[in-house]
């Protein structure tokens, strides 16, 4: 089989892959022809959603990220999509965790501060222990984050689309109908959404105003889960503080008024990515069982219902 290879690959991914599934043909090309594309049995990264249509033998696309949005109901006819799911868990709940840290300790505040040498107590702080923390998409993502906060003594909640055991560290699940009374009692909201109509602008203006007072919002899911307008309205008004990975518009633009908010901290879609070196070998590995397991007719990880952009093995946010 003939797999492409469109993400950055060191000597020892390379090794790892050749060596795991020693009857393909492996092609590493970080920008591929569409003559490559067109030869491509399977790949392993991002394949543009426009350039679906030539690729005439796909017939296994591995996702090097999570999000599989794009593709929903783009697929070509027989072709297995599977995503990333279970590599970026440790990399973006870190970044999330600290960056609850970052706004509990007010050191956005005293970093803006030594910015312009200003010597000034910025007053009360809060803690992650004894919080409300609230997880809205209780994925890898969201579980890893639970982990983390559970472990500093937290109390978590967490809400995805279908229930299921409940996991120890998460002390009450609920579904998303059940979003609307828990969100006020909750000191830290993470969004770790997936992008779709049931998603889109989740939190809009009355639920951001419905957000306890002084409480955390962090988003690393997608951008559009937040009426970005709105945010800029409840964060001006000194209601909440934020912190987004992940902005609708994306890449925001220098003239929106987000940048401007005092209680936010803004990154540019990086705490995930291939920053973090566990994260990129993780890929690696996923890619490597699920070629090898498409060959053998085994059972694939990450499997992508095609039409709803949800794994079929784990039907959840």
């Amino acid at each position: 089989m003939r797999v492409l290879v469109t993400i950055p690959a060191e000597p020892e991914h390379r090794s790892f892959l050749e060596t795991s599934c020693r009857d393909c043909e492996f092609v590493y090309e970080r920008q591929p022809s569409d003559e490559e594309l067109e030869k491509a049995e399977a790949v392993v990264g991002v394949v543009p959603v426009e350039k679906l249509p030539i690729c005439k033998k796909l017939r296994f696309l591995q996702l090097s990220m999570a999000g599989s949005d794009a593709y929903k109901g783009r697929m070509p006819e027989g072709t297995v999509l599977a995503n990333a799911s279970g590599a970026y868990g440790l990399a973006i709940s870190e970044h999330a965790f600290a960056a609850m840290l970052m706004m509990m300790k007010k050191l956005n505040l005293y970093r803006d501060n030594q910015n312009e040498a200003v010597w000034r107590d910025e007053g009360g702080v809060t803690s992650v222990e004894g919080a409300r923390v609230l997880i809205v998409g209780l994925g890898d993502i969201g579980g890893e984050f639970a982990k983390r906060c559970k472990a500093f003594g937290a109390y978590c909640i967490g809400i995805r689309r279908t229930l299921r055991e409940k996991p120890d560290y998460i002390d009450e699940m609920h579904t998303p109908e059940e979003l609307d009374p828990i969100l006020p009692t909750c000191d830290v909201v993470l969004l770790a959404l997936p992008q779709s109509e049931e998603t889109r602008r989740l939190f809009d203006e009355k639920r951001l105003y419905s957000m306890k007072p002084g409480s955390i919002l962090i988003n690393v899911g997608r951008g559009s889960a937040i009426d970005t307008d709105a945010l800029v309205r409840v964060l001006n008004d000194g209601r909440i503080k934020a912190s987004v990975d992940v902005t609708d518009p994306e890449p925001l633009p220098p003239e929106h008024p987000l940048w401007k908010c005092r209680n936010i901290l803004i990154t540019p879609h990086i705490s995930g990515f291939f920053h973090l070196r566990h994260t990129h070998d993780t890929i690696f590995r996923i890619a490597a069982r699920n070629i090898a397991a498409f060959i053998g007719g085994e059972p694939i990880m990450n499997i992508v219902d095609p039409e709803t952009g949800y794994r079929m093995t784990d039907n959840r946010y």
